[in-house]
């Protein structure tokens, strides 16, 4: 399957716009003037890859006519090309408390589908002539209780709704957009096993797999301890595309390298990452190596010896420049392998799609902050394009 990335380089890159709060257009609108411009003009590019998030207030305003077309040729004065949108959070990313919030609606409830159904109008009328298009969404939803049967049945038929409607955009315009469904530690799916299993049980078919793809988070499979090459190998092997990639990176505290005054400054660093807005679940690795997620992070510090583990990777996405901070490391090294995957499995259809999704800097401990968002967000821009280059 050929895709059209819109730009002379292998792929298409952009940072994901969820790391600005507002959810009506006006403020979507400032927000890309105020920091997705200032990001391209530091990295000196005469056009910039942005990652759309338009929740579902937003999304109905761009569905009053004409409102999408007057979008698309804002963002075209400004440089920016929106080659993907995380339809993933639905409501406000940003309020003081979101936790569990982000999982609904589900994807066996209607307002779902009507959203992401929305979602695909509007990437279809700003993308770009010639430019492909992603969009992500959530696991189904929250893994507890589990989804029953029934529900695992209607959010497949809900997702074949949205693929009906992508089949029919490409056979019309012969652009080719696709959803790409992202695993994460806790949910209804959260490992390769699980999506390859809901693809064999519940999408079959290539006709499906055409618009019903992954979106694989860098971060949520390090969390989950899944090796980045043996993920992408195995999606290559299902018959199962990587519609977009989340470039993130994790939280690793390997204490059983540590002394114990490094310990102690460990988790006393920790107590900064404990923070009440996003759920931080996290992967305890005991020293005989058994693994247990535990739902999130300030429940773990309050009732656990750390020392007793060999190591923690916490669902917290940091900086992807990073590679150690204080007494705590980031999966760096598994953005790196995972950029190194991508070029190197034979047969995984991939879109080219990658996307900077570090979305909780406004939450980050006062020591990893940056005065300027824009010059964080450029600078892991610049990363990533010189590991791509590389």
């Amino acid at each position: 399957m050929k895709w059209s990335c819109g730009v002379t380089s292998q792929w298409m890159t952009g940072y994901c716009t969820n790391v600005h709060a507002g959810t009506d257009i006006a403020q979507i609108r400032n927000n890309l003037d105020q920091v997705a411009v200032a990001v391209r003009e530091k990295l000196g590019a005469s056009s910039m890859g942005v990652g759309l998030w338009i929740p579902a207030e937003a999304a109905s305003e761009l569905a009053a006519p004409n409102a999408s077309a007057e979008f698309a040729s804002w963002l075209a004065d400004r440089h920016l090309i929106p080659f993907t949108i995380n339809g993933f959070p639905y409501g406000n990313f940003h309020q003081p408390v979101v936790k569990h919030r982000v999982y609904l609606p589900t994807w066996w409830e209607t307002a779902r589908r009507d959203y992401t159904l929305q979602l695909v109008e509007i990437l279809h009328q700003i993308l770009p002539a010639g430019q492909s298009g992603s969009i992500s969404t959530l696991p189904l939803g929250w893994g507890e209780p589990q989804p029953s049967g029934e529900q695992m049945q209607q959010a497949a038929a809900n997702l074949k709704q949205v693929a009906e409607r992508l089949a029919q955009i490409e056979q019309e315009s012969g652009r080719r957009i696709v959803i790409a469904i992202e695993p994460e530690p806790g949910c209804a799916i959260d490992t390769t096993d699980d999506m390859i299993k809901f693809f064999d049980e519940y999408l079959p078919g290539a006709n499906l797999r055409r618009y019903l793809t992954v979106c694989h988070d860098i971060c949520h499979a390090a969390v989950m301890c899944e090796d980045q090459s043996v993920v992408l190998r195995r999606y290559a092997d299902a018959g199962i595309g990587i519609g977009k990639v989340q470039v993130s990176s994790a939280i690793e505290v390997p204490w059983h390298a540590m002394q114990p005054d490094a310990q102690r400054a460990a988790i006393d660093q920790l107590a900064g990452f404990a923070e009440d807005r996003y759920l931080h679940q996290t992967m305890v690795v005991s020293k005989t190596g058994q693994q247990r997620l535990v739902e999130d992070l300030p429940e773990l510090l309050a009732s656990s010896d750390p020392t007793q583990d060999h190591s923690w990777r916490i669902h917290f996405h940091v900086p992807i420049y990073l590679d150690r901070f204080g007494q705590l490391n980031a999966t760096q090294p598994a953005v790196v392998e995972c950029i190194g995957a991508l070029s190197a499995t034979e047969g995984l259809d991939f879109s080219g799609h990658m996307e900077a999704e570090t979305y909780a800097w406004g939450v980050l401990p006062s020591e990893l902050k940056v005065d300027n968002l824009a010059d964080g967000i450029a600078e892991e821009m610049r990363w990533l394009q010189l590991q791509i280059g590389r």
